[in-house]
């Protein structure tokens, strides 16, 4: 009994990332993070430097161009395979497995905007200094709505229904 106390659900954010190790993690993970922290590092340097070519300039466009497509299969792929089914079976673990998901793949929304930037598709008309600023401005959105996603996704989600789980055998207290 006192062992159930302490049996945690993960969310399926977390579960995606837990198994088939290392695979998913870095599928996941390692390379949209690693993308998304070079975007941000690089956009430091270019806002404070002023410097709108060079070779630190086209690493940030080309990692931009890549996590966009990237994610966008990312997207795809476990809207089809996991949300899609979750969703017709009522699969979910509750609102903190929706919003650790929903918030991960929200992600496609400002890594999506930047690859169309980069690619000329929107705010060609802008001067490259508004296309920073929006650039910019897509950068700090994913870093929110990842940073949301990972504190959502690191949670046990049996914890909104903590008085709903009581005698359901979903690791509610007794």
């Amino acid at each position: 009994m006192l062992r159930e106390c302490f049996v945690m659900v993960m969310t399926h954010y977390m579960e995606l990332l837990a198994v088939n190790q290392p695979w998913n993690l870095i599928l996941y993970m390692a390379i949209p993070v690693i993308l998304a922290e070079t975007i941000a590092v690089s956009e430091l340097y270019l806002l404070y430097t002023r410097a709108l070519d060079g070779w630190v300039r086209q690493i940030n466009r080309w990692a931009g161009i890549l996590v966009g497509i990237y994610f966008s299969g990312i997207t795809v792929t476990l809207l089809v395979t996991a949300v899609g089914p979750l969703s017709a079976s009522g699969g979910w673990r509750g609102p903190i497995d929706v919003i650790a998901v929903g918030f991960y793949l929200l992600g496609v929304v400002p890594l999506g905007g930047l690859a169309l930037l980069e690619l000329g598709v929107v705010a060609r008309e802008r001067s490259p200094w508004e296309r920073m600023k929006i650039h910019a401005g897509l950068v700090a959105v994913f870093l929110v709505v990842a940073h949301v996603a990972m504190i959502f996704g690191m949670l046990d989600p049996s914890l909104a229904w903590a008085g709903a789980m009581e005698g359901m055998g979903h690791g509610g207290h007794n």
